[in-house]
């Protein structure tokens, strides 16, 4: 406790002397806090898991890492191992957990000031919700990756034997359910935009990227859903109207909303964490998204993150229908990126889409265009999700924006419930599910015509059919969610990463005729593998020569 109580490790404004006690921490308001706040910052974020600017999308069907050697191939080129791993948080969640349950092991016999007009009580019970959503996150963060881990859930001694084997994947459902369940019995806020005039219990302004209720609402939904799913069904008793009733007890409070801005859903300048917003990590000024993945003519920008034509491809027509439907009158091959679903051109950098006061050029000898460097896209596209226009870097005098990573926002919630009623009732419920997909692609701005089970003029068609819903709400979740992270989880969850990542990527080469008008052509970036064992991430080797009784995940061992 000595020497993890210096003051690089509290992270809350004070500033110690050197090492201090295990009792002068909890005697102290301010360091007591500060342990707690500490476990924030184990919460990973998705703009750069790689070190190098690289986003999860980039080992999905979503995206190509521009880097040379980028470490994310690692998840596309078969050679993703024990001794070869990628977005490792293994060790950064269970030191996130130790403090967690520190915290709460230590919290009711600590000296706690209250804040807010709290009483002490009232405080500590606020505090402890927080440290249950934090216990739960933790260990979702270490499930979704690794399926079944070792449960933290006391503080353990050194001097113990920690060669300690697996928790049943069961086992680690219940925990992280049981963490949110008891969070929501504290008295934490219910949202991130309740106020202090109806609430005591509310965050004020500076607070905000702590947990809330519906944030525990939140996580206990993605749970039972991935629970639920194919890849984890058979080793839960996690029924699809189970998660169906969690995403749908969040809805029913009827205090989010999707946001009507959807550029700015992400973007804490503009919105402060919005409505949509359910929990994101704190805020920070940067501009290093923008560094890491603009086009490479905008002040030397990276271009980390390159779309590919899978992804543009899965944009429907303003009609409803996809690009690759013969029956689709709407598009033209000779001017892909008119008449699309609006997201298309607020998500990704195209040919000729208008960033930061100019057009992107990303045709065969243009400033953004293939091979013009060596960051410059390899597929033809640029991400534009997340990036502020308002930002600026390399310059004498630069300017940063202020934006958390977002972890659960509405939108999913909606998708969440759509698709577990959908593989609850089927046929039954389709046009209540639909209508709840209908509430995503209705937002302000986008406007895509309502998914229907009849075929009226100026709505979408949907056959009626539990198998033709699902494809639909797989596609909006493609769509609607995508580099945040989810594309990368649901297919490995829905059990089809031989269909969708076993199989190469590709962009679009453009070039002029001889009339100078544009051709477009696709072509074949880099080949993929994804093997059986690649639904689950591997422990490293370090952790399984320290702790063997955890045992190597199936098809990573030699």
């Amino acid at each position: 406790m000595t020497s993890a109580c210096k003051d690089d490790f509290l992270q809350d404004g004070s500033v110690t002397d050197g090492p201090i006690t295990e009792e002068e921490v909890w005697a102290n308001d301010a360091y007591a806090r500060g342990v707690l706040n500490n476990a924030y910052f184990s919460i990973p974020e998705g703009f750069n898991i790689d070190g190098n600017g690289g986003m999860l999308a980039s080992g999905t069907d979503e995206a190509v890492n521009s880097g040379v050697n980028a470490t994310l191939s690692i998840f596309n080129n078969g050679t993703w191992s024990p001794l070869r791993t990628v977005d490792d948080e293994y060790n950064n969640l269970y030191e996130g957990l130790r403090k967690v349950n520190m915290f709460l092991e230590n919290l009711e016999g600590s000296t706690i000031i209250p804040t807010d007009g709290l009483s002490v009580a009232e405080d500590k019970s606020r505090l402890k919700g927080q440290a249950f959503f934090l216990r739960a996150m933790l260990h979702f963060e270490l499930v979704k990756r690794y399926g079944a881990i070792t449960l933290a859930t006391r503080v353990f001694s050194r001097d113990e034997n920690l060669n300690l084997p697996k928790n049943s994947y069961q086992e680690c459902v219940k925990q992280i359910i049981t963490d949110c369940d008891s969070a929501l019995e504290t008295n934490l806020p219910l949202w991130t935009g309740e106020a202090s005039e109806t609430s005591k219990f509310a965050w004020r302004s500076g607070d905000k990227g702590r947990a809330t209720k519906t944030a525990a609402m939140a996580l206990k939904s993605r749970m039972l859903l991935y629970a639920a799913s194919p890849l984890f069904s058979a080793a839960t008793q996690v029924t699809w109207q189970e998660a169906a009733d969690a995403a749908k007890a969040i809805i029913d409070l009827n205090k989010h909303t999707i946001f009507s801005n959807y550029t700015n859903v992400f973007n804490y300048g503009a919105a402060q964490y919005n409505a949509e917003v359910i929990f994101a990590t704190r805020a920070q000024n940067r501009n290093d998204i923008e560094q890491d993945n603009a086009p490479i003519s905008y002040d030397g920008a990276r271009g980390r993150t390159n779309p590919t034509q899978e992804l543009v491809n899965s944009f429907e027509t303003t009609n409803g229908k996809l690009v690759t439907d013969p029956s689709n009158t709407l598009y033209n091959p000779n001017a892909p990126y008119t008449n699309r679903d609006p997201r298309l051109a607020l998500t990704i950098n195209h040919n000729g889409r208008v960033f930061k006061g100019k057009a992107v050029q990303t045709y065969v000898g243009g400033a953004d265009g293939l091979n013009r460097n060596i960051n410059a896209t390899r597929t033809g596209y640029y991400m534009r999700k997340f990036l502020s226009e308002a930002a600026t870097w390399n310059q004498n005098s630069n300017t940063l924006a202020r934006r958390p990573w977002v972890v659960f926002r509405y939108a999913e919630i909606l998708l969440n419930y759509a698709e577990a009623l959908n593989e609850a009732q089927g046929e039954a419920a389709a046009t209540e599910v639909l209508s709840y997909v209908n509430r995503v692609r209705g937002r302000n701005g986008v406007a895509m015509p309502a998914l229907q089970t009849t075929n009226p003029a100026g709505n979408a068609y949907v056959a009626p059919t539990k198998d033709a819903i699902r494809e639909r709400i797989h596609n909006e979740r493609r769509v609607e969610l995508c580099f945040e992270g989810h594309r990368f989880y649901d297919v490995r969850r829905w059990k089809q990463g031989e269909l969708y990542l076993n199989k190469p990527v590709s962009g679009m080469r453009i070039t002029f005729d001889e009339n100078s008008n544009l051709v477009y052509t696709p072509f074949i970036v880099e080949n993929r593998v994804f093997q059986e064992k690649n639904y689950l991430y591997p422990f490293s080797q370090n952790t399984v020569n320290r702790q063997p009784a955890l045992i190597q995940n199936p098809g990573y061992t030699n």
